[in-house]
């Protein structure tokens, strides 16, 4: 029998809404812990929760929906900040120490992954343990891309504008490489998804944070309520072109 992918073809629609996502968890978690002042605390308990509930639903559908796939990662991204804000504002851990650790994480579950499944390829997350370490993996990209990318603006002082464009930059090197020397395709992915957080957290803080701050001033309500609709409509498209290519087979 043969197992159906449990994620998305990696088109461009996929990485528009990946980097829109990101975008939406720096704001979204902002909004939540300091505009709607619920704390840092209470506001990753609560999104862990919602995220444990959404994951179980994902991995209960044993396939790729995108509806299901694109929740989990919006409430995943959000999740990942509040992880690395709580560290870093509550703990007082430094950014350098958890961009260190974050990236060490990642690639302990990177080498679990490869040990035990022989290949970290999108196309072949097909089973409930591919895909667990495939949510693992994700996970610790988004709070290792808040980290490195709080770590350039805010602690090196670049300020946003400028970390965009370092991350945008090397996203498009990471691009160039693939198509024009032939790099490895599954590393070429990797590389280029963990670097469109820190690069959608550059853009996030660029358009919500006041400009006294260096930011644009429009706040984490717009930005979101924004960002959510461009991915709503994105989730819509392929919904109705999913179902159609799924439908075709039967329809034959």
């Amino acid at each position: 029998m043969k197992l159906l992918n449990r994620v998305p073809a990696i088109t461009l629609p996929f990485w528009i809404i990946k980097v829109l996502a990101t975008t939406v968890g720096e704001t979204a978690a902002d909004f939540l812990s300091t505009t709607l002042n619920l704390g840092l605390s209470v506001t990753s308990y609560v999104m862990s929760g919602v995220l444990l509930i959404v994951l179980l639903n994902q991995f209960r559908l044993k396939r790729y929906v995108p509806v299901s796939y694109w929740i989990v990662v919006v409430v995943m991204s959000i999740t990942g900040t509040l992880i690395t804000d709580r560290l870093v504002d509550d703990l007082r851990v430094s950014l350098v120490t958890t961009t260190i650790s974050f990236s060490v994480a990642l690639l302990i579950v990177f080498i679990l992954w490869y040990v035990n499944e022989k290949t970290l390829a999108m196309h072949s997350i097909n089973t409930a343990k591919r895909e667990l370490f495939y949510w693992v993996a994700i996970l610790f990209t988004f709070a290792l891309g808040t980290a490195t990318g709080d770590l350039l603006a805010e602690k090196l002082q670049l300020g946003y504008t400028q970390s965009a464009l370092v991350f945008g930059s090397l996203i498009a090197v990471i691009t160039l490489s693939y198509y024009f020397l032939r790099i490895n395709a599954v590393l070429a992915f990797w590389l280029a998804y963990i670097l469109t957080r820190p690069l959608g957290a550059s853009v996030g803080d660029l358009l919500s944070q006041p400009t006294t701050s260096g930011g644009l001033g429009w706040g984490t309500v717009n930005t979101s309520m924004l960002f959510l609709s461009i991915i709503t409509s994105l989730i819509i498209y392929l919904s109705l072109k999913h179902k159609k290519r799924v439908s075709l087979p039967i329809d034959s």
